[in-house]
């Protein structure tokens, strides 16, 4: 009888943290354009689309969608989720859904398997910090699948036999290596060991006993086919994809056979474009494959335990050749790019040392607060995925010292210190080492959060900055502005620290071109307006107000009183002092708005220094976001006025730039400018209009006045994803539009526009959207004929199949 044969396709779906370490949000990377972060860019161009991928036919329309998570072995970086989980919860939505419909499928085990919290090589970490990384991702995983997990990644499959005890101890059944990291293996009953680099057969599953008398499954993956799918082009082709798995069976094998293959996830989307329409070809065609069973891992080790035995080697992984090296030596891994990595080295030792710092000042202070300080700590998880004060009373309720109870000042001590753990433990996230300088987003990050804990650590007289500086100095950088590691941190470290004056600096200068709130959030902030006023002058501004700010995330508060003198242009002069008695403060608002509304700002000037001196603080004290904002805001009058002089040139030389073009002679580049800018800008407005009853006629009226002298958008990028927001936004309402022929129309103009302009929209978003009105509606009432032929002739528009209508996730 031929023993069965089975597939599994493993995705490691994974980002590092990005988010800021003072504000907990993801800052603007300008790198990740036209997206706002890296995080935003790869969810749309993976993430989401595996949670709907798209099968086409040989014309491209679209036949089918496939939640490819519900056909695949994958794992998700806690992290990663916890941004989805408010940044886009609809693809959170579709994962978790994945895992649910395999459920059902496979004997009721998952397609998902936890990761270990926030990427740490664990071979690299104290046992200690072990154990909380796998606390943590196990808590993770619970919340996000609502169940336990059988398997768990190790980041970079990093492993050493501690390692796995930690995993074994957690009660998981298994983890994915890479066949290199196997070192000998027999069969249950086998006095001989087999040992052959590369040579272990992937096939099957085996088992690993550690020193305690646990055990571990272990699956080693498919080496070569793994590689030809990450980096040998293997998805540009469904088909060829498909064949290249059916040829990994061996005829000669007598066990049941298992083919699986593990990567990074992004690879099916971001490493590799429509790389998750492929897998969805393959997935579609196995689920219906009569010799060949798609499964997962939990599944398949029920169905065949191990009948053998394996040993590791100990320190190894599966994207260092030199086992650990490339994330604490200059081991000659790396990007490609002929750089070197010497900085690696003094990067581990610095942190290492930060580290045992911190640990001796947590385990000290903690004591005092806790009644098992690390037992708190691994709890600490359920706080800072929700941060309400009934989480943080009952955390504290169970794991604070009892007798006597915490003062509230003490509460925010105990915040403090798990909040400096916290960022103790973030700051090994492994991508920190993985690229080619130290300058690099991924390490800065990592030093950040070096920065956060030092910063909370100060709070306890622990001043360790310069004598972690001086570490880090020893390492080079590979671009000449920052040297070394010092250059790094005073460059792109120290600048991005916040406190809770700079908090109530970015909010006191944002007043000047913001609506006044008593009550407002700034990131992970609480500001509250005690008083505030405005007034304005011409292109001058001041603002006078007293603010209180408190962290969300210690309680720690400050209170201060403030002037904000804006001269105009991007020049903002903002002093904070401790605040005031209330006569003492009301004496000078007046005195200072009086001065504003009479005499010069030099007058106003010289009254601020002379009876409200202080901290100062500028234009480059708001946070990124903001600042762009306001700059946008103090340059629109001046684009305006760029804009009012090139309409005029413009419309001044309509008939020399047509005489031009009919000589052939090579219109001026000023000439050029002036009308290209003067034509995008009317393109903008007219599309600004289609949703209100503008027409698409004027557009093409446009572009064939452009003609004469060879108009091209310069601005076709931005012009295209502005139709395609718009056409997003307004298919999004069809679930409650009462007028479907009029938003059929109004989606007309904006797709016969973008076919004008000759720019590609990004339809998956609306495509989404208009299956689920569509089975939406269908599932209260049976749809009219003409609805019915509305939801057609919008599916014909958005290259959808008509059978897709009724179709549900």
């Amino acid at each position: 009888m031929p023993q069965p044969r089975y597939i599994c396709i493993h995705g490691h779906f994974y980002q590092p943290p990005r988010e800021n370490p003072w504000l907990e949000a993801i800052e603007v990377q300008d790198s990740a354009s036209p997206h706002h972060d890296w995080n935003e860019r790869i969810t749309r161009e993976c993430y989401g689309p595996n949670s709907r991928a798209r099968l086409v036919d040989h014309h491209g329309k679209i036949i089918d969608l496939l939640n490819n998570y519900a056909w695949m072995s994958f794992n998700f970086g806690p992290t990663l989720l916890e941004w989805m989980e408010k940044a886009a919860p609809e693809v959170l939505q579709g994962i978790v859904e994945g895992d649910r419909l395999s459920k059902s499928r496979r004997q009721g085990h998952g397609n998902a398997l936890a990761q270990v919290y926030n990427h740490v090589i664990m071979p690299l970490a104290a046992d200690r910090d072990q154990r909380v990384q796998v606390t943590w991702g196990i808590a993770d995983f619970r919340k996000r699948f609502g169940r336990d997990p059988e398997g768990m990644w190790l980041p970079e499959t990093a492993v050493d036999l501690a390692s796995l005890e930690v995993l074994a101890d957690a009660g998981i059944r298994f983890t994915i290596l890479a066949p290199r990291q196997a070192n000998r293996w027999r069969k249950f009953g086998d006095d001989k060991w087999t040992a052959m680099p590369d040579g272990i057969d992937p096939s099957r599953a085996y088992l690993c006993k550690l020193p305690s008398g646990k055990s571990i499954a272990i699956f080693f993956y498919d080496g070569n086919l793994s590689r030809q799918v990450a980096f040998e082009g293997l998805l540009a082709s469904g088909e060829k994809f498909l064949n290249r798995l059916l040829q990994g069976f061996d005829e000669n094998r007598t066990h049941a056979q298992l083919v699986h293959l593990a990567t990074d996830g992004e690879s099916y989307g971001h490493h590799h474009a429509h790389g998750d329409m492929a897998l969805a070809y393959v997935l579609s065609q196995l689920s219906r494959y009569e010799k060949v069973c798609l499964t997962n891992y939990g599944e398949f080790l029920e169905m065949h335990p191990p009948e053998w035995e394996v040993e590791i080697h100990d320190d190894s992984s599966w994207s260092c050749v030199h086992g650990l090296e490339r994330w604490r030596s200059n081991c000659g891994c790396n990007m490609g790019r002929g750089w070197q990595q010497e900085w690696r080295g003094p990067m581990r030792q610095a942190l290492d040392l930060l580290k045992a710092k911190l640990d001796a000042l947590f385990e000290i202070r903690g004591k005092k607060l806790f009644r098992d300080r690390w037992a708190a700590r691994d709890a600490y998880i359920h706080v800072f995925q929700d941060r309400s004060q009934e989480v943080v009373r009952r955390f504290l309720d169970e794991h604070a010292r009892a007798q006597p109870p915490l003062s509230d000042r003490e509460v925010r001590e105990a915040l403090r210190l798990l909040e400096m753990e916290r960022h103790g433990l973030l700051m090994f996230t492994s991508c920190g080492w993985f690229f080619d300088d130290l300058s690099g987003l991924e390490a800065t990050q990592c030093l950040r959060y070096a920065a956060r804990a030092l910063q909370l650590a100060k709070h306890y007289h622990l001043d360790c900055e310069e004598e972690i500086v001086k570490i880090l100095e020893k390492g080079s950088s590979n671009v000449p502005r920052y040297k070394n590691g010092r250059g790094v941190w005073e460059q792109l470290v120290r600048p991005t620290k916040v406190d809770l004056d700079r908090v109530l600096a970015h909010y006191a200068i944002s007043l000047i071109y913001h609506t006044p709130e008593t009550h407002t959030v700034v990131y992970s902030y609480e500001v509250e307006a005690l008083d505030q006023e405005v007034q304005t002058r011409g292109e001058s501004h001041v603002a006078v107000g007293r603010l209180k700010v408190r962290s969300r995330l210690t309680g720690h508060t400050a209170q201060t009183s403030f002037m904000v003198l804006h001269y105009g242009g991007l020049d903002f002069h903002a002093i904070l002092r401790k605040a005031d008695g209330i006569a003492e403060y009301e004496a000078f608002k007046k005195k200072l708005l009086d001065c504003f509304n009479r005499r010069s700002l030099a007058d106003v000037a010289q009254l601020i220094q002379t009876e409200f001196p202080g901290e100062v603080h500028r234009l480059d004290d708001l946070f990124l976001e903001e600042r762009r904002r306001i700059i946008s805001i103090v340059l629109q009058d001046r684009f305006e006025e760029y804009q009012r002089v090139f309409e005029r040139l413009a419309d001044q030389d309509k008939a020399l730039l047509k005489t031009l073009a009919e000589q052939s002679f090579p219109i001026p580049r000023s000439l050029h400018l002036a009308a290209v800018t003067t034509f995008d800008q009317h393109l903008r407005q007219e599309i600004d209009t289609l949703k209100d009853g503008g027409s698409v006629t004027r557009i093409k009226d446009l572009l064939d006045a452009g003609k004469a002298w060879g108009y091209q958008p310069e601005e076709r990028q931005a012009l295209g994803k502005k139709l395609g927001q718009d056409l997003r936004d307004l298919i999004g309402t069809i679930h409650t539009h009462a007028d479907l022929p009029t938003l059929t129309a109004q989606a007309d103009k904006l797709l016969d526009a973008a076919e004008l302009l000759g720019v590609p929209l990004d339809l998956w978003q609306t495509q989404n959207h208009l299956l689920d009105a569509y089975a939406q509606r269908a599932a209260t009432e049976p749809p009219s004929e003409p609805l019915r032929q509305a939801f057609l002739h919008l599916a014909e528009r958005l290259n959808l199949n008509g059978t897709l209508l009724g179709w549900r996730p």
